[in-house]
């Protein structure tokens, strides 16, 4: 067993975890953060996307062991009990799931996506969301999802500077 430190959704936590662990399932069994699905766990699907240190992974890819130290958010702390985050606000008005279940990782993946380009043309959010996969909506609201969520944020961000 390895010791491990890790803060995930602001909160830090040390745990005791074989180093075979994968940090989907440290967050989801141990943790308690089951918005972040099991989909595929073979990192093809993207649901268990998460942030690490302010970039997306598939969490179904990488070792619990590998997260110590490191700072994680899930979809649990995007709002942190407050209102929605612009993104999850976008993703609900322009109805971006039937099933939900790609759904948080497809918002950790677009937010980050915008970290890079704050105003993504359709073909930018296509490729930039091309490792999440959505076996229902067939993208279209998805991708107007990410550009009003884009959209939201830079509002957000202009209105605090």
């Amino acid at each position: 067993m390895t010791r491990i430190t890790v803060t995930v959704d602001g909160v830090t936590y040390q745990e005791e975890v074989e180093p075979r662990l994968l940090l989907v399932h440290l967050l989801r069994d141990r943790l308690g953060k089951t918005g972040t699905p099991i989909g595929c766990d073979t990192g093809n699907c993207g649901a268990c996307t998460v942030m690490m240190d302010g970039v997306s992974v598939k969490s179904c890819s990488v070792l619990a062991v590998q997260a110590d130290g490191e700072d994680v958010l899930t979809i649990e702390g995007l709002s942190a009990g407050g209102p929605w985050h612009p993104m999850q606000q976008a993703f609900h008005e322009e109805h971006a799931l039937q099933c939900g279940y790609c759904t948080p990782g497809m918002i950790m993946a677009a937010i980050d996506l915008l970290k890079d380009d704050p105003d993504p043309s359709e073909d930018a959010i296509r490729e930039g969301l091309e490792g999440n996969l959505c076996r229902c909506t067939g993208y279209c609201n998805i991708v107007r999802a990410v550009r009003r969520g884009a959209q939201s944020m830079s509002a957000q961000e202009v209105t605090a500077s």
